[in-house]
């Protein structure tokens, strides 16, 4: 019994739900999102109260259960105020910068990477070794970040690279050295 995909979802005010058979549109004060729900899902609303119910206990409709409450929770949640990803740039030289809606790395290499935003997605660099990626698709959010991290993935011997904030870089020990 899927514990995630029973709990209803309180519709808040300001935020409005239109289910149109398969298809979920949420539109709130920051913006509005689609998205196609799986055909062996049943989204309802009543009472400013979204209900997902699955036909069967098959193990793909158990999963997609869970899935689809999320998704459209994240959808509303999305709505109303905003995603965001915190990067951190370690490294002598290495630094972030805004213009417009691209941003700018200087990473190390020969040339500065640039990278034009996302529709949907805005960057906010608080200083240069700072990023924030802002949206309301919290996937595309995850996805635009991932990105980002990838252009220089932290490496374990220094720690230079770009990290999420919260992520942990478990150091290792450099050569020991001749005696």
């Amino acid at each position: 019994m899927s514990r995630i995909g029973n709990k209803p979802i309180t519709v808040p005010a300001g935020v409005e739900v239109k289910i149109d058979g398969q298809k979920v549109t949420v539109k709130g004060p920051k913006g509005t999102l689609e998205r196609e729900i799986h055909k062996n899902m049943k989204v309802s609303l009543e009472n400013n109260v979204i209900t997902v119910t699955r036909p069967n206990d098959e193990p793909a409709n158990r999963s997609l259960h869970g899935l689809t409450r999320t998704l459209i929770n994240n959808m509303i949640e999305g709505t109303l105020n905003e995603f965001q990803r915190k990067l951190e740039i370690n490294g002598v030289g290495y630094r972030a910068q805004k213009q417009g809606t691209k941003l700018v790395l200087t990473l190390g290499y020969s040339h500065p990477v640039e990278m034009e935003a996302p529709e949907g997605i805005t960057f906010d660099v608080p200083n240069p070794n700072e990023i924030i990626v802002k949206g309301i698709d919290k996937e595309l959010v995850g996805q635009t970040a991932a990105v980002i991290r990838t252009k220089r993935p932290p490496e374990v011997y220094r720690g230079k690279g770009i990290k999420y904030a919260e992520e942990v870089i478990r150091r290792k020990e450099g050569k020991a050295g001749k005696k």
